[in-house]
Order: C-alpha cells, then structure tokens, then sequence
C-alpha cells in the first residue's frame, strides 16, 4: 500500500525562496508542494483553500505576517487546524516564543539547510516540534518556567526512571539535535532514536520534543537527568 506524500504549502514573500523551498521538498518521495503564496493573505486563503498538511510560513511577508498566518491556521482558535513550520533569517527570541505560542509545528532557520527542513516537515507529520538547533539551547534558558510541561519539578522522581541511554538522548534532545544526528552520536540507527524519543516523552509524560528539552535544561540545573545521576556506560 503506497502512502500518499505530504502536502505542503510553501509562504514566502521571495521568490527564490519559495523556488529553493520547493525544489527541495518535491525532491524527496514522500512530499510534494502543492501552493505557493507570496504575502500572509495569500497564505491564508490558499491554506484554506488547498488543505495542505503543513504550511511554510514565513515570518515577514506583507499583509499578516507569519506568526499572525500561524495564530489562524494554528492556533487554539482555527476551527480546522493545519500544521505550520515557521522559518526565518531571524532568531530572535520573541519570534520563538510567539511562534510556539500561536501553534508553531517547529521554527527553522532559513540557513538550517536541506536535511532539517525535510526532517522538520516529517516530524510535524508525526506530532512533533522541531526548532533550529542554533536557538534551542538560549532558547530553553527562558523556555524552561514557560513550558506547559511545568508540572515536573526538577526534584519531582518520576515513576519510571529514565534508562542511562534515554538520559544520553534526552541530552541531546536539548542541545537541538535531530533523531540522525543522535543516531550518528550514539552509534545507533535514526529509528532507534526516535523510538527513544517517543520512551522519554511517555515517562516525562511531556507532548514533543520541546517539552524533553525543557526538562532536561531544567533538571541539568541540579545536575539530575532523573531521579538518580545517569551513569556512563561504555
């Protein structure tokens, strides 16, 4: 049975964006660029109009910007919510925060590069968030007493402890690393990874990969991973 590819819509105010964006996406089999839109407008009602599995937005296009583009089509008021991946020149911060407020499936550099973007479509597929890793770090510095997942103190054990290879992952995880780059780190395969990822969410019982980082940064405060110090195996 042969899965039908992703369905994207790409919303960049540049044209050569949106021609690099969909060269690349409509390189990989299981995606395909279904719309374009040049302004937040646009974004919208083709948004709207097509239904496609995850938009592109950028943040700074005319008319309604990406984050606002996000806020409707993401947000806790769409009525029919699709999945946006925001992606930028800018790391700013606040850009950070209000993309994740309003919905934001994952925040990407426009220089993050091929490979992380194809990764961040396939892990918004998957109910996943996926940031740039050259934000994720600052970004969990102010992220952490904001997370939705802030129920889980630092000190609080949790009923079933982190393995010492989940507490490796769970590192990386925080330091913005996709399911390959762990794998290459670790010497296991990428599904392995994310099986991992997917252990760790269940025991932090947080909902993506934002909410490991955020308590990873915030129990690596104590120096605790877990109830008890990790230890290093070989």
């Amino acid at each position: 049975m042969t899965t039908a590819p992703i369905r994207i819509l790409v919303a960049d105010d540049q044209r050569d964006i949106r021609i690099g964006f969909r060269m690349i996406l409509d390189a990989q089999p299981d995606m395909r660029t279904v719309g374009e839109a040049a302004d937040g407008a646009d974004a919208i009602d083709c948004a709207r109009r097509l239904r496609p599995d995850v938009v592109l937005a950028d943040i700074r296009m005319p008319g309604p910007d990406g984050l606002e583009v996000t806020r409707v089509l993401a947000g806790p008021d769409a009525a029919h919510p699709i999945k946006v991946i925001v992606v930028t020149t800018f790391d700013l911060d606040e850009y950070v925060y209000t993309a994740l407020a309003n919905g934001a499936c994952g925040f990407l550099l426009k220089r993050s590069g091929p490979a992380l973007l194809t990764e961040a479509v396939r892990a918004a597929m998957a109910g996943d968030v996926l940031i740039s890793p050259s934000v994720t770090v600052r970004l969990l510095r102010h992220l952490a007493p904001r997370s939705s997942d802030h129920h889980l103190s630092p000190t609080e054990p949790l009923t079933e402890p982190l393995t010492d290879r989940e507490a490796e992952v769970a590192r990386l995880v925080a330091q913005g690393r996709t399911n390959a780059e762990i794998g290459t780190a670790l010497f296991i395969t990428a599904g392995t990874a994310k099986t991992h990822v997917a252990n760790i969410q269940r025991k932090l019982d947080v909902r993506n990969r934002v909410g490991i980082a955020a308590w990873t940064w915030r129990n690596s405060q104590t120096g605790r991973t877990g109830p008890d110090r990790p230890r290093h195996s070989g």
